[in-house]
């Protein structure tokens, strides 16, 4: 089993950097983790629609070439389907059971997810209606993770 987080963007701030190394830690105790970092394309400072889009494209495309055929992709964004710990953790054992070896959860940067790396992803998932820094979305996810294996091996952990 492995879970592959792709995101744009790379964490600066050593509060972030600690907070993944932890629970990278703590999931390499049920499945190898990988995290990719990819470069965010630059925006200029006024950007038009057109910018957007072309940023929007190519960081796509980076995201795309990391995933492999027959990998199994959730694309965080906004509007995907909200679970909650044990939906989720429901949700990663079905995928493993059926004979995916990799998830790969794919994390946008500043304008989200590409519609081309959306339409690839196998389902859409959110933790809310809110936005959050990709920071903070690539913690939450990997604390949501760790969460999920402890529920479906059965053991206790904080509420």
């Amino acid at each position: 089993m492995k879970i592959r987080i792709i995101c744009i963007g790379k964490l600066k701030e050593k509060y972030w950097t600690a907070a993944v190394a932890e629970y990278s830690k703590r999931i390499g105790s049920y499945a190898d983790i990988e995290i990719v970092e990819l470069k965010e394309s630059k925006l200029p400072a006024n950007p038009s629609p057109a910018d957007e889009t072309n940023v929007l494209t190519r960081e796509g495309e980076k995201i795309l070439s990391r995933i492999k055929d027959n990998d199994y992709v959730i694309a965080m964004a906004v509007e995907g389907q909200q679970l909650d710990s044990v939906e989720l953790s429901g949700k990663l054992q079905r995928i493993f059971d059926t004979g995916s070896s990799t998830i790969d959860f794919i994390i946008g940067g500043s304008l989200g997810l590409s519609d081309k790396v959306k339409r690839r992803a196998d389902y859409g998932m959110s933790f809310s209606m809110l936005t959050f820094p990709h920071q903070l979305a690539r913690v939450m996810l990997l604390e949501q993770v760790y969460r999920a294996f402890k529920i479906s091996n059965g053991e206790t952990y904080h509420k």
